[in-house]
This record gives structure tokens, C-alpha cells and sequence, in this order.
């Protein structure tokens, strides 16, 4: 007679080492604190896929988190990730459309959920958009100084730029910002 069906569970290691002890706890409340302004970030960038975007920056926190200096800084490496990933996987999907031989009918613009066009309101919908044509680096720039507050340097360091270019992205994009609002009312 054949044994009876017996639930096997799978153990999860038990972690006793200190260190991976709190790196487990300091990433848990990393994402705690950020994961939602991570997101946000990523889809503000224009980030095809932000979820995946964002949980690839968790990994890449997570593999390297003993190299980090400072606990403190891991906000800053996660928001810089986010923006670098970003910025390659817009490249690769611009790549990658332009070799392919026969492209299905793609449309030019990003498409928006329905549930996020009701919520926006009109301005809203209007600056989003116009910060949306804006080039990578000066809608990165923009996101960074105004959506999340941050300094020149924090900027710079997030981007992998000077402070100088930062502020040359900044001014560029304010004003051609400004342009295609004024020129939508």
C-alpha cells in the first residue's frame, strides 16, 4: 500500500551570523521607509516596467550591502540605482526598437492607466506630459531637485554627473518646461 501524502515544508535557513542579521533588517527597513518614493521615482523617469526597475535596485543593495561605508548612505545608492536603471533600460528598449525588422505597431507615446489619468487632474496631466518629452537627463535633474528635494551634490552624485552639469539639465529643462506650459494654455 502506498505511504500517505506527508506535507513537506521547506525550511528556510535560520540566519544566526550578526551581520546578515542586520543586513537583513537595515534592507527591510529601507524598504520600508522608501520603496513607494523609489516607485515613484522610477515611473517619474519614465521607467517602462518601474516595479522591476526598483526591485532590481533592492537586489543590487542587497548583494552589496557589506561595501557600503555608511548604513546612512543606503538611500542615496538605492535612489542613484533606481536612476541609473532606469536610464539603461530606457536605452535598451531604444535600441532594441530600432533594430527590430518588422516592429509591431508601437505606439510613439506612453499610455498611461486609466486609473492614473482619472487621478490626475489637467495641470497635472499637462506637466506630466511635458516633463515626459523632455530629454533624460534634464527630466532626471528636474525629478530630483523638485519631486525630491534634494541638493546639487545629492543630485550629481545620484546622476554621475558634476554640479555644474546638473545645474546647466536643471535651467535647460525649467525652461523648456515653462515653453510647453505656456504654450498649452
Amino acid at each position: 500500500m502506498p505511504e500517505p501524502f506527508v506535507e513537506q515544508q521547506a525550511l528556510a535557513p535560520v540566519v544566526t551570523d550578526p551581520a546578515e542579521l542586520e543586513r537583513e533588517a537595515g534592507l527591510a527597513r529601507l524598504f520600508e521607509l522608501h520603496y513607494s518614493s523609489m516607485l515613484r521615482l522610477a515611473v517619474l523617469l519614465g521607467a517602462d516596467d518601474p516595479e522591476n526597475v526598483v526591485a532590481e535596485a533592492y537586489y543590487q543593495i542587497y548583494r552589496k550591502w557589506r561595501r557600503l561605508r555608511d548604513v546612512e548612505a543606503a538611500e542615496a545608492y538605492l535612489r542613484s540605482t533606481v536612476c541609473n536603471l532606469t536610464r539603461m533600460r530606457i536605452r535598451h528598449l531604444q535600441v532594441a526598437r530600432k533594430h527590430v525588422e518588422n516592429p509591431p505597431e508601437l505606439p510613439d507615446e506612453t499610455v498611461a492607466s486609466a486609473e492614473s489619468t482619472a487621478l490626475l487632474r489637467d495641470d497635472q496631466r499637462v506637466l506630466i506630459d511635458a516633463l515626459q518629452q523632455l530629454p533624460a537627463r534634464q527630466r532626471e535633474a528636474l525629478v530630483l531637485r523638485h519631486w525630491l528635494g534634494l541638493k546639487e551634490g545629492e543630485i550629481a552624485a545620484a546622476m554621475g554627473i558634476s554640479c555644474g552639469s546638473v545645474k546647466t539639465h536643471t535651467s535647460r529643462g525649467l525652461a523648456a518646461l515653462t515653453q510647453a506650459m505656456e504654450a498649452r494654455r
